[in-house]
């Protein structure tokens, strides 16, 4: 397991490389004035665009710039915005009310999305079955927006149950509608995916053998069939963390979340290149790293997988 981990992580250098240089790169060739808006009404002055080009050396090649940007991040710089806040203030702001949402809405989807996939692996074709898979097929093809206005118009302005959009302090309390409208087409694709793998083990040789021995059916479902079931359904919740807080745009823009995906916005349509790169390099970073750990717990659900 330990040189699998080390190999694992050298694997991790080339990759986290390449795609933020990808990504440097477009964003940094998108056209357009940076400077657009920087002076108020009026044109910037060639001075003042002189020395902000040389400062961010936007003179030089590509190459160049990204060399000197990941220096400064191995050193814990993510730089500087053209107005001179530091980038890592933002990020230090807005990223944990982003993970805090994240997780709600990973919470959510882990356990409705399990919970509905359970019960219909075990019983299909039944009423519960039939009303799942409506259900989910409704959310997948809703667009987050919709959704998001619809729950926020409901529970917020209508009932009143819970303010329409969430505070600063942002409790548990608030995030729970904007957790499930972030949350609800992966909840939706778990709770399919889960139906599937719980049908199709439920037909394996090792349940049957479970079942014949006398075992309680809540142990066979619980041991035996459900830590089988689960690695498909790990996989999409390990690697939807990093897709959640980089699809938290809409989500943040809708509740007034001061998150990443908000910043991000704000960034582009400030032309902010340097904070949209470093945002999209930490979104890049965790979802690598929860890529690694989802390999890791294939080998403490299945103990036939050994990583050597």
């Amino acid at each position: 397991m330990g040189r699998y981990l080390v190999r694992r992580l050298l694997q991790l250098v080339p990759v986290f490389l390449g795609t933020t240089f990808l990504i440097y790169w477009l964003v940094w060739s998108v056209p357009g004035d940076p400077f657009a808006g920087k002076c108020g009404e009026r044109r910037c002055p060639p001075e003042y665009v002189a020395a902000m080009t040389a400062k961010y050396h936007l003179d030089q090649n590509v190459f160049v710039q990204y060399a000197t940007y990941m220096k400064n991040l191995l050193q814990g710089d993510f730089g500087t915005t053209y107005s001179g806040r530091s980038i890592n203030d933002i990020i230090a702001t807005a990223y944990p009310n982003t993970l805090k949402l994240a997780v709600v809405a990973l919470a959510i989807e882990a356990v409705i999305g399990l919970t509905a996939g359970v019960l219909t692996g075990l019983r299909r074709n039944g009423f519960l079955d039939n009303l799942v898979l409506v259900s989910t097929l409704f959310l997948i093809a809703l667009p987050v927006f919709v959704v998001g206005f619809v729950l926020q118009w409901l529970f917020g302005v209508q009932w009143k149950i819970v303010p329409a959009t969430v505070s600063s302090e942002m409790p548990f309390s608030q995030l729970l509608i904007p957790g499930f409208v972030l949350g609800s087409a992966s909840m939706a694709y778990i709770a399919r995916v889960a139906r599937t793998s719980i049908a199709e083990n439920r037909r394996a040789d090792y349940v049957r053998t479970a079942i014949a021995k006398g075992l309680p059916m809540r142990r066979v479902v619980g041991v035996h069939l459900l830590r089988n079931s689960l690695i498909p359904v790990v996989t999409l919740l390990g690697t939807d963390l990093g897709a959640l807080m980089g699809g938290a745009i809409v989500t943040e823009g809708i509740f007034g979340i001061n998150g990443i995906g908000r910043q991000v916005y704000r960034s582009i349509v400030t032309k902010e290149s340097a904070t949209v790169v470093s945002i999209v390099v930490v979104l890049v970073l965790v979802y690598l790293l929860m890529n690694l750990l989802v390999d890791l717990l294939y080998a403490a659900l299945d103990p036939r997988i050994r990583y050597e």
